[in-house]
């Protein structure tokens, strides 16, 4: 069977699932389990699989991501005020810690098995698992806290008072719905990390060690030479090569490009990161695209860098679009062919029909824009200062490019983990 038929996309057509007869952990008698190997847009592949058993009754289910850990970590954090917050879709995989903290509550990595849920659903289901703990408890001050929590939690989930979810995911393989896209959600934070060397360790993902008995390579030109490493392509598994060059960006500054081309199944990725660190100030980039001319501008955006399209009501935040350098056309076209390939909740007969209208608008909007039918604003706003947008009169200024050079507000500076370092005096620290 060829790669691409074992994860098929979900549809309403009846999908090929695989029965098999299981042990039942409950009354060790023989069930059955039911696997569907499915690819979910705008997240990757994964393994559901569902048991029931027709002696006891017991029934369980849990999903498994069939994709490779992500490069980075997630961090989704979600402010639920009303009805609809608790209807969010969430994936969660089993290596994701849910934390609610104004109960001090959390539910550890490995604890429970992924699944595809909502909000609510995570919810009532640390509630089930708490009630059964209650049942068995003893009479006592232990059984009281513990019926106690249980009705905290019960009124978060009726929404007596609005609360945070935390969805921590070292893997990268944890997801929750942004029921506004294409435009940002004020209710959800999205952080992407790099790891730690512990996570690293206990996702069982860490680097060999260098052999330290090697013979000492020639010294590589790093600004001439494209240097070369092995990865792994994140849509099929398979060895790959990723190219790695070191840029000059005229009347800019260095960056870093990367691009990864699969043999295996001709997947490419490009990304670029900045070559010279966090700038003093942030920029916003507004771009006035009008014409042609305006299409092919080279466009560094580096991965901090935020875009909006106010005449399209369209709001991407850090980490959505990947950084890259491209063209006004190319990065208008990869946010229209991301939006189109990569949002579940906006596709297929399950979705709302006013949400799935007003996507397909908004693509077809991008669409038009990439081919210069269309008059649009771009905007980049990069609190690191990363980001650049080619001038056609340089150095003279160009009266559709408007560069602003801000400074960062604390809020900024913290997610970027700026105020806790100490460039002075740190020599006399213990």
């Amino acid at each position: 069977m060829a790669e691409s038929e074992v994860f098929s996309g979900l549809s309403a057509d009846e999908a090929e699932v695989t029965e098999m007869e299981s042990l039942c952990l409950n009354c060790r008698g023989n069930g059955t389990t039911r696997l569907l190997l499915t690819r979910i847009p705008f997240y990757r592949e994964v393994v559901i699989m569902s048991f029931r058993c027709e002696h006891c009754g017991w029934h369980n289910s849990e999903l498994q991501p069939a994709a490779c850990i992500q490069p980075t970590g997630v961090r989704y954090t979600l402010t639920v005020s009303f009805a609809q917050d608790l209807n969010r879709q969430v994936v969660r995989s089993d290596s994701a810690t849910v934390t609610v903290p104004e109960l001090e509550f959390e539910i550890p990595a490995k604890t429970q098995e992924g699944s595809v849920t909502t909000v609510e659903g995570l919810l009532q289901r640390a509630v089930r698992g708490l009630e059964r703990s209650l049942e068995d408890a003893q009479p006592g001050p232990l059984r009281d806290k513990l019926a106690d929590f249980v009705a905290r939690l019960r009124q978060l989930q009726a929404l007596e008072r609005p609360f945070r979810l935390i969805l921590d995911d070292p893997s990268g393989n944890s997801f929750v719905e942004n029921p506004s896209a294409p435009s940002s959600d004020p209710s959800l934070s999205v952080v992407h990390y790099p790891r730690t060397k512990d996570q690293d360790r206990w996702l069982g993902v860490l680097a060999p060690e260098e052999d330290k008995k090697k013979e000492e390579e020639e010294e590589e030109d790093v600004h001439r030479d494209v240097l070369r490493f092995p990865t792994d392509c994140s849509e099929c598994g398979a060895p790959c090569e990723t190219r790695m060059k070191l840029t000059q960006v005229p009347h800019f500054k260095e960056v870093v490009i990367m691009a990864t081309v699969c043999e295996r199944c001709g997947h490419r990725t490009s990304e670029v990161k900045g070559g010279a660190g966090i700038e003093p100030l942030g920029v916003r980039l507004e771009l006035r695209v009008s014409g042609p001319a305006d299409l092919a501008r080279d466009v560094l955006k580096s991965e901090t860098c935020s875009l909006r399209v106010p005449e399209l009501d369209l709001d991407a935040g850090q980490g959505v679009v990947a950084g890259r350098f491209t063209t006004v056309e190319g990065l208008l076209e990869e946010m229209r062919a991301q939006l189109s390939r990569e949002n579940p909740f906006f596709q297929g007969d399950s979705a709302p029909e006013g949400r799935r209208l007003r996507m397909g608008t908004v693509v077809d909007r991008l669409g038009r824009a990439a081919r210069g039918e269309l008059p649009v604003t771009l905007v980049l706003d990069d609190p690191c200062g990363n980001s650049h947008v080619q001038s056609l009169c340089a150095p003279d200024p160009d009266p559709a490019l408007t560069v602003v050079r801000y400074q960062r507000s604390f809020e900024q500076d913290e997610a970027l983990g700026l105020n806790d370092i100490r460039t002075e005096g740190y020599q006399q620290d213990p």
